[in-house]
């Protein structure tokens, strides 16, 4: 049975990569046609060619604050998991009180809305704000991964800054695009020891 289930999450992941690889590239390869991309091909060219074409600017920005705040993400999990031993960390006093109270609001929003929940993960619905608010709160655990913590301060400040015009569907002027790359350098900078 787990060799059933590896076999079709490999299927899976080659089927996506094949997808992404036909969006990236705007070619067909002969992969399978969904619902949703029919729909795409059906309504997406009616919309102003110079909006397409910004959003497609717009959207290696998103990829990367999308994986540089999953990475986070990932680090504060590792992190609280290691030094709580448990998978249940969120559960412990690690996490503020009031982070594990605004994340209660957002997942019964979300609920009352009647959309399919992001995550299960309560991790997930943290703010880029909130996650740097568990770095900090916590500095003994997360201080030996960063060389400075007033650099942390102003890269999440600038990070959170940038993230505002792609998260909300605003195009990047050309100086903010470079602040971007710096920042995201920035980032890394900050875990060499």
């Amino acid at each position: 049975m787990e060799k059933i289930k590896s076999f079709g999450m490999t299927n899976q992941m080659i089927a996506e990569d094949i997808s992404a690889i036909e969006r990236r590239y705007n070619i067909e390869l002969g992969h399978i046609r969904g619902q949703s991309e029919t729909v795409e091909s059906d309504y997406y060219p009616q919309l102003d060619a110079a909006v397409r074409a910004e959003g497609a600017m717009m959207a290696r920005h998103y990829e990367v604050f999308y994986s540089l705040e999953r990475s986070i993400r990932a680090l504060v999990r590792d992190t609280l998991v290691t030094d709580t031993q448990s998978e249940d960390w969120w559960n412990s006093s690690k996490i503020p009180q009031a982070i594990k109270d605004e994340v209660t609001k957002r997942i019964q929003k979300e609920l009352d809305a009647g959309v399919s929940r992001r995550s299960q993960d309560a991790l997930d619905y943290t703010t880029f704000g909130e996650l740097y608010d568990v770095i900090n709160s916590h500095w003994s655990l997360f201080g030996s991964l960063f060389n400075s913590r007033k650099g942390l301060e102003k890269v999440i400040a600038s990070l959170n800054a940038l993230r505002n015009p792609i998260a909300h569907c605003c195009p990047l002027a050309e100086d903010e695009e470079l602040r971007l790359r710096i920042t995201v350098r920035d980032w890394f900078r900050l875990m060499e020891k």
